[in-house]
């Protein structure tokens, strides 16, 4: 039931009752920034009293709307606490109802927001090829630019931040000795005990250091510590260079001059190629470790005996060769995670978003890269 009330009038609307349409809110002139300020210190005192089950918006008089006009009509539902089907809009002008629609408001007939509808399969599909297209072309450019940099390193030495150097070299490297250590460790003691288990009903437990060394040292190792840095410094990496996007500091970079790849890929990118494969000699060092703690406690071998053994299942090119795919592994980290940094857009969510998406595309690359190389090993 409506409650019966004079019309009121103020200069851009008129409040008035229909029986047969209850409230109607007649609106005049420009809906717009200019406007709307004053109508919002009017309009909630005239509606607070006034009890109604619909409502209608008459724009026919209407000349201008912005979107401080659409968040009126969405507040007028609001004040009035009506359902999202108590409200109508009539008599639209013709050229207001582009701006409604792109606040997504169904000017036709319900005040309420629209939904929108799904874009068909082909839409999808070339929308997301052409932003793949552009991915691929911002990466080709990164890696340009990335290697141009590198180059004037290589001329100019005195153009590397070598404090930056040391300082990406202390959080990448020394910061992730108790983790990777740890993780190694308890890798060895695992492989340790699970290939004791089948060795030792042979007599050959002696091996069981042999199986450790040579997967730690060629496959095992340089993997694992690859993913404890992409995951703790790969996704550091993103998160600061996004953070620096998208509050400007790297255009204020390009503006004054500076080359930002210089700036922040080149000694990030270095400091993890100096760093991963001493972390991956620290992971073989205590993945042996751990196994050698299975090979004294169960296995009944002497210190000395595990010890020769390890060293004579080693040679100089496994370990050469696990040190290289580290290096590599570093390289591919570090390049991952500043070119996610590079590519964010939008607000804070895009931080957390560079994050993520370098760790997952690191752990990838590592992955694929891990694959190929075991293919040339087995075809050299």
């Amino acid at each position: 039931m409506t409650t019966a009330f004079r019309p009121v009038s103020y200069p851009q609307y008129r409040i008035s009752q229909a029986p047969d349409s209850g409230l109607v809110i007649t609106f005049s002139g420009p809906l717009d920034i200019k406007t709307v300020p004053s109508i919002f210190k009017t309009m909630p005192g005239a509606l607070k009293k006034i009890s109604t089950h619909r409502a209608v918006i008459d724009l026919g008089a209407v000349n201008t709307m912005d979107d401080y006009g659409v968040m009126l009509m969405a507040k007028i539902r609001y004040f009035l606490n009506l359902p999202d089907d108590g409200i109508e809009i009539k008599n639209s002008p013709t050229f207001l109802e582009q701006t409604l629609s792109q606040i997504e408001v169904d000017y036709n007939s319900k005040c309420a927001i629209a939904r929108r509808k799904p874009e068909n399969i082909i839409a999808q599909f070339g929308g997301t090829a052409i932003n793949t297209l552009f991915d691929i072309r911002f990466f080709i450019a990164f890696i340009g630019s990335t290697v141009l940099s590198l180059l004037r390193v290589i001329r100019s030495p005195k153009a590397l931040r070598f404090d930056d150097v040391l300082t990406h070299m202390k959080t990448t490297g020394v910061d992730a000795v108790p983790v990777v250590a740890l993780i190694s460790f308890l890798l060895g003691l695992i492989m340790a005990f699970m290939s004791s288990l089948q060795l030792k009903p042979f007599g050959a437990n002696i091996y069981v250091a042999s199986l450790v060394a040579l997967a730690m040292v060629s496959e095992l190792g340089p993997i694992m510590t690859a993913i404890v840095v992409a995951g703790r410094s790969g996704s550091a990496y993103a998160a600061e260079i996004s953070t620096m996007k998208i509050s400007e500091e790297i255009d204020a970079l390009f503006v004054m001059g500076f080359d930002p790849n210089l700036f922040l890929v080149i000694p990030r990118l270095i400091a993890a190629a100096l760093v991963v494969p001493l972390l991956t000699a620290f992971a073989n060092l205590f993945a042996i470790a751990g196994g050698l703690v299975i090979g004294i406690t169960m296995l009944n071998l002497s210190v000395t005996a595990y010890v020769t053994q390890t060293m004579e299942a080693l040679s100089l090119f496994e370990f050469s060769w696990g040190l290289f795919k580290s290096c590599v592994f570093a390289i591919l980290i570090a390049i991952t995670g500043c070119l996610r940094g590079f590519q964010a857009r939008g607000g804070a969510d895009a931080v957390g978003s560079a994050a993520t998406s370098a760790v997952v595309s690191s752990i990838f690359l590592i992955v694929l890269f891990d694959s190929l190389f075991a293919v040339i090993r087995s075809y050299w």
